[in-house]
């Protein structure tokens, strides 16, 4: 089994290499400090070893690597400054999750969309619940029941691998048309299966139209609708990787800090996927 340092060392070696090629993404940076001693690739791996010691909150995984790795950070700042640097850095964390598939083996061009709820409350809260709320949080209801927080819209490759990904309110629909212009063009000169929530036939055929890719719902497929529900099965495994890290669990008092540790998630997610760390 992997021991927490070389986990460590994995997710370091990732992040930082990637800076190191790509430095005009730190080109955001005005002030005299511009090369701080705890460094950007240390404030991202620390967030990330949150999945690797399979805690459910960042502020555990500080504490848990400020007590027991503290000689990894030597430069460590306070948990306030991380977390404030680390949400500084959502931009670069949705390149590291492209990044961490780019040499994974990715067959073919059929694409799984979909979306999972993302609930900052349990329904027994819902009739005080004030949490992010101004934010955007709201009602919403998947086949399961009534939820209220927001929706994790993402495109999946069929190898399982997260291709891009957004967060939208509740009551969202994932055929909204803000949802289908941010993912589908990624899916270009591809097939797209999707739900059974897509029965409108303009709709398919206004999206194979706009967006050059080809949509199929589990009804059209005829004597192989078991094939394509085998098929679309392979999101479920990818939320599946994505709950077994807490992203159902919300201790977040933000949009973006929410956003932040689904990003994590994600990015380490794939990172397992394409076996850049164990």
């Amino acid at each position: 089994m992997c021991s927490i340092n070389d986990s460590l060392v994995e997710v370091y070696a990732f992040v930082d290499d990637f800076l190191v090629a790509h430095p005009t993404l730190s080109g955001w940076r005005r002030s005299p400090n511009s090369h701080p001693a705890f460094t950007d690739a240390e404030v991202i791996t620390l967030g990330l070893m949150q999945n690797v010691l399979g805690v459910a909150t960042l502020k555990q995984t500080y504490r848990l690597i400020a007590n027991n790795w503290r000689s990894a950070f030597p430069h460590l700042c306070c948990y306030a400054r991380w977390l404030t640097r680390l949400q500084a850095l959502t931009p670069l964390m949705g390149r590291l999750i492209q990044e961490a598939i780019r040499h994974h083996n990715l067959p073919g061009c059929l694409y799984l969309l979909d979306s999972k709820p993302i609930p900052v409350c349990k329904p027994i809260r819902h009739g005080r619940v004030r949490l992010l709320r101004e934010e955007g949080a709201y009602f919403g209801k998947n086949s399961v029941g009534w939820f209220f927080g927001f929706k994790l819209h993402t495109l999946v490759h069929h190898t399982g691998a997260i291709l891009y990904a957004m967060l939208t309110p509740a009551n969202c629909s994932d055929k909204d048309a803000d949802v289908l212009q941010t993912l589908l063009p990624l899916a270009a000169g591809g097939a797209v299966l999707v739900d059974l929530g897509y029965q409108d036939k303009e709709l398919l055929a206004q999206i194979e139209r706009e967006y050059d890719v080809q949509a199929i719902n589990p009804s059209q497929a005829g004597a192989r609708r078991a094939l394509i529900s085998s098929l679309r099965e392979r999101i479920e495994t990818t939320f599946s990787g994505l709950w077994s890290r807490f992203v159902d669990r919300v201790f977040s008092r933000s949009w973006i800090g929410l956003w932040v540790a689904v990003l994590l998630k994600m990015l380490h997610y794939n990172l397992t996927l394409a076996g850049t760390i164990r």
